[in-house]
């Protein structure tokens, strides 16, 4: 597994950002440019391409935080090379011939042409990749106030204003990161030119819409991705409009923002399955982007020829057609038709809330599904599942599902999963405060796999809906009609046995 600390066996180290570098890229190459320099490293930040940085919210970023990137033609000589925001080899970053190459990037891996390297393609951000790296290594961002600064403005700008965040971590950076307003409200406000503007309008008269589902797809000319997020802001508030899609072209493929006021259409779910096998996308219930690899929509329609505007038209066809909804409060499912299971004796975790916060404090939940609010109480438990998955249960109904065990419940999560004081922003693991439990077996759930992808609006949560995929089991509580709800497949798989 890579760590920062491998790159101090090098002396001489160069630090590139891809060619016409964005925020992100700027600040991910400053994070790791400062830690190397506390370690009295040689180091510099370069970038090259055909032109020079010329946006004015970059310059002034550059300026007020001191960064010290320099655009270069040739590469000096060197230890190691490390490439941010970008891979070896790839069209978007000049290819410099090194010896030893890192790469630390948050998008695709498109080849292994690196001899070391962090590629995560399920964080909004190279800046939070880079944040992550950074704890791991005890850095002192108290000690660095402009590092934090940049990685916040980072994941600022490549995530639409947070607009699009998903991943766990992204939301973990942005709640810890401590930056400086008013270089965030200088370089927020100083980040539309006239020429932009004159796109968003441009954008806004060329559009495809269905009435009948509520939604538009509109075309805007290469600009900043933050411009896409202005333009599905505006397009949102047209009488008729629920959900829309921009889409513009990057060095690649294109860039997507996605925007819903429709309950039954979360944003983040939908980018995901515009996005799926072409690409990633991800963000808030609301609010959501992605980006989609021209090369793969290629090879998913290699017996005709298809452009973007089809290809996306023809995905959100696809997905209004693709699902079923469900709601807790009022639907009639017949569990006469469904099998019944019980939950097998595994070990699991399980936390009093208030044994990590006071009584009636406001918490938000997270995990690799997602954020889930809840109020901390003494009859409000914190269950931890075998996959890292995290939720609330009344006390009462986790007194007759499970018992106190001696034995270790699985902790090895690609996420741990935490819970965070809605107030204060303080946050801990909800394993550092749990205790272990394992289902009686006296209780049951009528299950059924999904034949159709399926939106389960539950009883914690009447406004977003658990998705299941087809396999997924949809599943009713024994004791509590009422109580429905979405089990992976996998997970379901290996916690439930058919009785």
């Amino acid at each position: 597994m890579f760590s920062l600390s491998q790159l101090l066996k090098y002396n001489n180290i160069v630090i590139q950002c891809h060619n016409i570098p964005d925020a992100d890229s700027i600040a991910s190459a400053f994070a790791v440019y400062s830690y190397l320099k506390s370690h009295k490293k040689q180091v510099k930040i370069i970038y090259s391409g055909s032109i020079e940085i010329t946006k004015a919210n970059l310059l002034e970023m550059i300026i007020k935080l001191s960064v010290p990137v320099e655009y270069v033609k040739e590469m000096p000589r060197i230890d190691a090379l490390v490439l941010v925001d970008c891979q070896y080899g790839e069209k978007n970053a000049e290819k410099f011939e090194a010896y030893t190459v890192f790469v630390i990037d948050h998008h695709a891996e498109v080849n292994s042409d690196y001899t070391f390297g962090d590629i995560r393609s399920h964080v909004g951000s190279c800046s939070t990749l880079i944040w992550d790296l950074l704890n791991k290594e005890q850095f002192d961002f108290k000690k660095y106030p402009e590092v934090s600064t940049a990685l916040y403005y980072g994941l600022y700008s490549d995530t639409n204003s947070l607009e699009e965040i998903a991943h766990p971590l992204d939301k973990d950076a942005r709640d810890s990161l401590k930056f400086d307003l008013n270089i965030i409200k200088s370089l927020r406000n100083n980040n539309l030119t006239l020429s932009e503007l004159g796109i968003a309008g441009a954008a806004l008269t060329k559009h495809k819409t269905n009435h009948e589902t509520g939604y538009a797809i509109f075309h805007a000319e290469p600009c900043d991705p933050n411009i896409l997020g202005f333009i599905s802001d505006l397009a949102l508030q047209v009488t008729g409009i629920d959900v829309c899609i921009v889409y513009n072209e990057l060095q690649g493929g294109f860039k997507i923002s996605v925007r819903s006021c429709t309950r039954e259409v979360m944003a983040n779910e939908f980018a995901q399955f515009l996005t799926a096998g072409a690409g990633s996308g991800g963000g808030h219930i609301q609010k959501a982007g992605g980006f989609i690899n021209r090369d793969k929509i290629e090879n998913l329609n290699a017996d005709i020829k298809i452009d973007i505007e089809t290809f996306i038209e023809n995905r959100t066809r696809e997905y209004f057609k693709s699902y079923d909804v469900i709601d807790s409060a009022s639907h009639n499912l017949n569990t006469d038709n469904m099998n019944k299971y019980k939950k097998k004796k595994i070990p699991v975790g399980f936390a009093v809330s208030t044994d990590i916060f006071d009584e009636g404090t406001p918490m938000i939940i997270r995990t690799l599904e997602g954020d889930t609010e809840a109020e901390a109480s003494q009859e409000i438990y914190l269950m931890t599942g075998i996959m890292g998955e995290a939720y609330p249960i009344k006390a009462e109904k986790f007194r007759n599902s499970y018992e106190i065990t001696d034995e270790i419940p699985e902790t090895d999560f690609i996420y741990s999963p935490t819970v965070k004081n809605k107030i204060t922003g303080e946050s801990f693991e909800i394993i550092k405060f749990s205790k272990s439990c394992a289902a009686k077996g006296d209780v049951y759930v009528y299950a059924v796999p999904v034949l159709k992808n399926t939106k389960v609006f539950t009883a914690w949560n009447a406004e977003g809906y658990m998705y299941g995929r087809q396999g997924d089991f949809l599943a009713v509580r024994s004791d509590d009609y009422n109580d429905v709800y979405i089990i992976r497949k996998d997970i379901f798989e290996k916690t439930y046995v058919k009785i």
